[in-house]
């Protein structure tokens, strides 16, 4: 049975988008623009574990019902959703034995077609300040054992040239930051904005990605000597250094 509130908040309920305290950002709605339907969930979650490669063009989705159960929305609006989805051309569905619901191999280039540079600044605008405050509030007060996997990714992303790799190690620290200074949920709420992003904007370049990631480490670097000012300045120049 789905839990009506479900794992990422009520999307299928009535009434205005569920709010997030964050101390230094005040009180924020979910999402821009009244948050997401749960149609709009399914496309970003999905295209979410596509840019994380969770799954990747032409592998097999889980059924409408896992995906339901995960997300907290109604089976048959997952099932809508997904038929959406294969009408767009994102997803393909198979009959048969063997058969289910498919992430398309024309994925990347399906994506393209729904890049929308003005809603991404909008979102990207959303991001920063989450993470400004989430870093303004969490500065000097997180574990150094708690930033190791952040680490970890940084190091990681500095010795890959894989352009794919690059982009989904940029997304899962991004994750995993929220996760380290939020906690489950404010993981979840960057997931709902990392997700959309990953449909509105193309995958970044390696050399974008490593220069975000010298951000990465300065902002860990500030954050371990609980430096509120230079850390919050290295959220911001993240994201300028992807608009040079």
């Amino acid at each position: 049975m789905v839990n009506a509130a479900g794992k990422f908040g009520p999307y299928n309920l009535p009434g205005p988008a569920p709010t997030t305290s964050i101390t230094g950002v005040g009180h924020v709605r979910a999402l821009p623009f009244g948050g997401q339907s749960g149609s709009d969930l399914v496309r970003s979650r999905i295209a979410l574990r596509v840019r994380l490669r969770s799954v990747q063009p032409g592998d097999r989705l889980p059924d409408a019902g896992v995906l339901a159960e995960e997300l907290g929305i109604a089976e048959i609006t997952v099932r809508r959703a997904l038929e959406g989805m294969c009408q767009d051309g994102l997803l393909d569905r198979r009959r048969g034995r063997a058969g289910g619901t498919f992430v398309a191999p024309g994925w990347d280039t399906v994506v393209a077609l729904t890049h929308d540079a003005e809603e991404a600044a909008s979102l990207d605008a959303f991001h920063l300040l989450l993470e400004c405050g989430l870093v303004a509030h969490g500065s000097g007060e997180i574990p150094a054992e708690r930033l190791d996997e952040l680490h970890a990714l940084v190091e990681e992303t500095e010795r890959t040239d894989d352009p794919a790799r690059l982009a989904e190690l940029e997304t899962r620290f991004h994750l995993d930051l929220a996760q380290a200074l939020g906690g489950p949920g404010i993981r979840e709420f960057a997931a709902d904005l990392l997700g959309r992003l990953c449909l509105l904007l193309p995958i970044p370049q390696p050399e974008v990605v490593r220069a975000q990631n010298r951000c990465h480490a300065k902002l860990l670097t500030e954050l371990g000597r609980g430096a509120t000012d230079p850390a919050v300045q290295a959220v911001k120049a993240h994201q300028r250094s992807r608009h040079h």
